[in-house]
C-alpha cells in the first residue's frame, strides 16, 4: 500500500490529520513527528514499509497539518489521539517511535498506552524540563533563542512563533538547510546533500504550518511543563537512540533519558547527528521494528 492521507474524527470533536504507509497487514509502528512537522514525515520509510512487512501511522500533533488545535494540551495527550486514530483505521496493538520532539510522545504511549503500546523507541529525544542539567547547552544558537523566549513568554516569544510559521511554512529543497542554520552539524549537512532528502524535510514543515504557528507553540508548552506522567513508570521495552553530534538536542538528553528509563536499551552513536542518526540508520531501526 502507498502513502495517504486522510482525516479523522478524534477526541472532542477534533479533526485529526493522519498519514499511513505499508503494508495493511504488517506491524502498526505510530511514527510522532519532529517539533515543528506533520505526519507526512513517514515518507521517510518509503524503501522499508512493505519490503519488512511494516504499516507506518502518523498523527499530525494538535495545530499542525489539518489536526485541530487542542489549547492546554500536554504531552499525555497525544495517547488519546493515537488510540483514537488507530480505532478508526482498525489497527490494535502498535509499537511507538518518536523522533526529536516527538520523542517525548513515544515514551508517553509507553507510559500510559501499554499494552496496546507494546514497545517505545525515542530518536534523538528531548527529556523533561525539570532535569539536573541545562536543558539547553550544547543546543545551536536558535534553539537556545527559541527556549529562552518559551520560557520568558509574551508578545517577543509570540512574535517569533508567527515568524517560525511564515518562513518555515515556505520552506523549500533550495532554502530548507538554511532556515535550519546552526542547528545542523556536519553529518545532518551530508544527510541533506540529496534533493529529495531537503525536498521531505522541507514538505513535513510546510504541512506542519498549514494552519499557522500554533502546532508549534503548543509543543513548546508541553514540553516545557509537566509531561503527565514519569518516564520511571514506564514497563514496556523502551530503546534510546542518541548521537553527539546533535545540534539540536544534544547528548546530555540521551544519556539522561538512558539512565531514567527502567531497562532501555541504549544505542549511543557518537558521529551521527539529529537527523543522520535516523537517515543512515533506517534499516538498522526497521530490523529492530520487525524483531520487537
Amino acid at each position: 500500500m502507498r502513502y495517504a492521507q486522510t482525516e479523522i474524527v478524534g477526541p472532542d470533536g477534533r479533526t485529526l490529520d493522519v498519514s499511513t504507509l505499508g503494508d495493511p497487514e504488517g506491524i502498526t509502528v505510530v511514527f510522532h513527528h519532529g517539533s515543528p512537522g506533520a505526519a507526512n514525515i513517514i515518507q521517510y520509510f518509503d524503501g522499508i514499509a512493505d519490503s519488512r512487512g511494516l504499516f507506518f501511522v502518523g498523527v499530525s500533533r494538535p495545530g499542525y497539518g489539518e489536526s485541530s488545535r487542542q489549547i492546554g494540551r500536554t504531552v499525555s495527550s497525544v495517547v488519546a489521539d493515537v488510540h483514537a486514530a488507530l480505532d478508526a483505521l482498525g489497527r490494535t496493538d502498535y509499537l511507538s517511535v518518536g523522533w526529536s520532539g516527538g520523542g517525548p510522545h513515544s515514551l508517553a504511549c509507553a507510559a500510559l498506552g501499554a499494552p496496546r503500546c507494546r514497545a517505545a523507541w525515542s530518536l534523538a529525544g528531548v527529556v523533561p524540563i525539570d532535569v539536573d542539567f541545562d536543558w539547553t547547552q550544547g543546543m545551536g544558537p536558535e534553539n537556545v533563542e527559541e527556549f529562552k523566549l518559551a520560557r520568558e513568554g509574551g508578545p517577543k516569544y509570540e512574535e517569533s512563533m508567527v515568524e517560525a510559521g511564515r518562513l518555515f511554512g515556505a520552506a523549500s529543497a533550495e532554502n530548507v538547510v538554511e532556515l535550519f542554520g546552526g542547528l545542523l552539524s556536519a553529518p545532518d549537512l551530508t544527510a541533506l546533500t540529496e534533493y529529495d532528502s531537503r525536498a521531505l524535510l522541507a514538505s513535513t514543515t510546510v504541512r506542519g504550518f498549514a494552519r499557522g504557528h500554533w502546532g508549534f507553540y503548543d509543543d513548546d508548552r508541553a514540553m516545557l511543563s509537566p509531561w503527565g506522567f514519569d518516564v520511571a513508570s514506564i514497563t514496556v521495552p523502551v530503546a534510546i537512540w542518541y548521537g553527539d553530534q546533535d545540534l539540536m538536542v544534544p547528548p546530555t538528553h540521551g544519556a539522561w533519558l538512558s539512565e531514567h528509563v527502567p531497562g532501555s536499551r541504549v544505542i549511543h552513536r557518537p558521529d551521527e547527528g539529529h537527523i543522520s542518526l535516523v537517515t543512515n540508520h533506517i534499516e538498522e531501526l526497521a530490523d529492530e521494528l520487525v524483531s520487537a
